[in-house]
């Protein structure tokens, strides 16, 4: 059926809403809209879906998210009578109709006879995550579109273990959805007794599982009360938990009051993503009034920390989450090498695209580091695997876009953590009489200079997700040698879990789980890595260069982004 017969035939639906309807009225005659709203279905992958909030189904919309839950209730129903009365938890955040869809998630499953567990107010990914151990259930949905703009939403599948949903999991639950293929079809029973209010205990026993995880008590203690912190929440649901647990450990923080109200609009923010120094402005400008000397912000849904902290100049640098992450990485394993704590099985995670300088660190400390694709899912499966064979004890993952995880208490980033760790980070750091700003240039110092730069290229329409893998499998058969002459040492093409050598030409294979992607192994231990992204349309291309300084290292970025972006226009072509 083409675009223009399914507009109809949602316009004729009486199941349309009212608010639907006018929506769809009004595009009458823009083919172009229309074309993108009907002339493909909204993918629902590994991370669950995303996409621009609107009517049509290509678009995030309540009759899309019955549709996936319709889905997800036939999978349920496949499982064990004993696993099916475990139930479904369901979180949202503060965006743009995320309340509504997550009660017409929970009616749908209760429609299927399906019992779940409802937040009665905003809760963050990391919060989801526990609350499916905590409650034992068989599964767990949040709705969010985590750091996109404001037109955004999405629906994020956890399975059992409090990941995201396994691969082959997903496939399941999509081979349901796809079956259905009257969007208008799917109803929902919003008075049901089978929707419960999450227990109130949960967040209290969830903030004392986190306090479990401080690693400078005297220090905290000493400096905490006094410590000049600013907090944004960025109008996202990180403001209650983040506030409660720094409370719990008696750091002071002062919040950026006009961001801490919960906002669908994200009004005092171009973009609600804390990667971006311009996200933490109002953040930086309480900071110099107040002369803080740190600057927190997370995310809508709270599963990403970005940090802004003052150089030697007293100016406010916002810190890359590579850089945060090395921070937290090598704080941890510092401490817990203080303490005497170190398990002598001890592996940090981090996924392949994030920085090399990880392993410098590892290494020193005879830490065991695995690399795994880019997904906190794949973090998470580790957990759960050291959990069950005992080989290794986790003690941190990390991901280049500002994800943090210390604990297993969830398997996914958890900004919550992250913001209590850098805290009292800041805390250790002026108790012994240093910032954490002098000790990121001690690390640079003793384990060599790495820049890391993400750059993403924008694409849209409705073919902008096969365009973007086009690129990339266009790229799997050209052999560059150098990248602005720094030679090409390995190409590694994800896809078929091959690495190949250039100067043998020796393949060999990797342990690793597939995804299109191909990155490049340059001399010196740099690479460039470029990949589509699995939530918008982008096409990302990750830089991390060696070099003796700053400096040495941006000019020569200069030279290699321009030797990519020749051999990016290539592939398109």
């Amino acid at each position: 059926m083409d675009y223009l017969a399914k507009y109809r035939e949602w316009l004729a639906n009486p199941a349309l809403c009212e608010e639907g309807r006018k929506e769809l009225e009004s595009l009458a005659g823009n083919e172009k809209e229309l074309e993108y709203r009907f002339g493909g279905e909204m993918e629902f992958g590994t991370a669950g879906m995303r996409g621009l909030i609107g009517y049509g189904i290509n678009e995030m919309n309540i009759y899309t998210v019955m549709r996936a839950t319709q889905g997800l209730a036939e999978w349920v129903k496949t499982l064990p009578a004993e696993e099916q009365a475990k139930g479904v938890v369901i979180s949202y955040d503060t965006r743009r109709k995320s309340e509504e869809f997550a009660k017409a998630v929970a009616g749908v499953l209760a429609k299927n006879g399906i019992k779940s567990y409802l937040f009665d107010d905003v809760h963050p990914v990391p919060m989801l995550s526990y609350a499916v151990r905590y409650l034992g259930t068989v599964a767990g949905v949040m709705i969010t579109a985590s750091h996109n703009p404001k037109e955004y939403n999405g629906y994020k599948v956890y399975g059992a273990d409090g990941a995201q949903m396994s691969p082959e999991d997903t496939e399941k639950v999509v081979s349901y959805i796809n079956k259905i293929d009257d969007y208008l079809s799917v109803t929902a029973d919003y008075d049901s007794d089978l929707i419960l209010p999450v227990p109130k205990k949960l967040d209290e026993d969830y903030i004392e599982e986190l306090s479990k995880l401080t690693l400078s008590k005297e220090a905290v203690e000493k400096c905490g009360k006094d410590l000049k912190l600013v907090y944004t929440p960025v109008h996202g649901s990180g403001y209650v938990p983040v506030m409660a647990i720094l409370k719990k450990l008696g750091i002071n923080a002062t919040v950026v009051k006009e961001q801490a109200v919960k906002d669908t609009e994200f009004s005092t923010v171009k973009v609600p993503n804390p990667e971006y120094k311009e996200t933490l402005s109002m953040g930086i400008a309480l900071a110099n009034e107040i002369h803080a000397d740190v600057v927190f912000g997370t995310d809508p849904d709270s599963d990403r920390l970005g940090v802004a902290l003052k150089n030697d100049d007293g100016e406010f640098v916002a810190l890359s989450g590579n850089q945060v992450g090395i921070l937290l990485l090598d704080y941890i394993l510092t401490r817990l090498s203080e303490e005497g704590k170190m398990p002598a099985n001890a592996a940090v995670v981090k996924s392949f695209v994030t920085t090399g300088m990880a392993k410098a660190l590892c290494d020193d400390y005879g830490v065991t580091l695995y690399e795994t694709p880019v997904g906190f899912k794949f973090i998470g499966e580790k957990i759960k695997q050291w959990e069950r064979d005992g080989k290794h004890t986790y003690i941190f993952g990390f991901e280049e876009s500002c994800g943090y995880l210390r604990g297993t208490h969830a398997r996914d980033k958890d900004a919550v953590v992250a913001s209590m760790l850098c805290a009292e980070m800041v805390c250790y750091y002026t108790y012994i009489g240093k910032s954490v700003y002098t000790r990121l240039q001690e690390i640079y110092a003793k384990y060599g200079y790495v820049l890391d730069l993400n750059v993403s290229i924008q694409y849209s329409g409705l073919n902008a997700m096969k365009e973007m893998n086009g690129v990339v499998n266009a790229l799997k058969t050209m052999r560059p040698t150098d990248f602005a002459g720094l030679k090409v040492e390995a190409i590694r093409d994800y896809s078929a879990a091959k690495r190949t050598v250039l100067a043998s030409g020796a393949v060999e294979g990797m342990d690793i789980p597939k995804c299109n992607c191909v990155y490049y192994e340059l001399e010196g231990g740099s690479f460039v890595c470029v990949r589509p992204s699995g939530t918008e349309p982008k096409l990302k291309i990750y830089y991390s260069l060696k070099a003796k300084d700053e400096g040495a290292a941006n000019t020569k970025l200069v030279e290699i982004k321009a030797a990519v972006a020749e051999l990016l226009e290539k592939a398109k072509n």
